[in-house]
């Protein structure tokens, strides 16, 4: 049986090794951080306590399971995690924000038993690869082009994504994410990113895409 005291320290362990991770989120702009991510953890950590508690309570009377009530924490948490992941045209975001959530869930679960040696651990290795994969994988894959995001305003007409596919095409401009947001009636903002390889090119693209009919105006979305 764990004791009131040891319970709260397990969740106070719990509200701080949960910090560490969400913070590194929020300090990235995430959708969810430090407080998304504390109480996924110390609501682990709860439900894990529960499980030893209930479990000792009735064992030798029952064949109670003290780990379903921590499997559901696994298999639910796939729902909040999802929550995290936006498609934005062809990219898709979040998907690393989601598995930190169901990463700190595991170490709300692995404090709320008393395995904090692996809570710990699980907790520095997270945050080392969140913190330095991304400068690794930066200094080795160098990349001269630029990311530029414009808003084209154009009249609500059929095919307009399509013309400014087309447009961006012939020009070998790719494109990172597209969208479409409604305007005043009969107009509508056409929000994109786009990868160049020269800025020079910028001003081009903007005549360019100015030709389309349709079109009203193009302005760069600074950022």
């Amino acid at each position: 049986m764990i004791d009131d005291v040891t319970m709260v320290i397990r969740l106070a362990l719990a509200v701080i090794l949960g910090g560490i991770i969400g913070f590194e989120r929020q300090h990235r702009g995430k959708m969810a951080g430090l407080r998304t991510h504390i109480l996924v953890s110390l609501g682990s950590c709860l439900v894990a306590i529960l499980s030893v508690n209930l479990y000792v309570g009735v064992q030798g009377l029952t064949n109670a399971d003290p780990a379903r009530l921590a499997a559901q924490v696994v298999s639910g948490i796939g729902f909040l995690g999802a929550g995290a992941i936006m498609k934005e045209g062809p990219t898709i975001k979040g998907l690393t924000t989601a598995a930190s959530l169901w990463v700190v869930a595991s170490v709300g679960l692995a404090t709320g038993v008393g395995a904090i040696s692996g809570a710990v651990a699980t907790t520095v290795l997270v945050v080392l690869v969140l913190e330095v994969l991304p400068k690794i994988d930066k200094s080795y894959n160098v990349d001269t082009s630029i990311t530029e995001q414009l808003t084209i305003k154009s009249l609500d007409k059929p095919g307009q994504i399509g013309q400014v596919g087309c447009c961006l095409g012939q020009l070998g401009v790719k494109i990172l994410q597209i969208n479409i947001e409604d305007g005043e009636p009969g107009i509508i903002f056409i929000p994109l990113a786009i990868h160049l390889l020269d800025k020079h090119q910028l001003d081009h693209i903007v005549v360019q895409l100015g030709k389309i009919d349709g079109v009203l105006a193009v302005k760069r979305t600074v950022h």
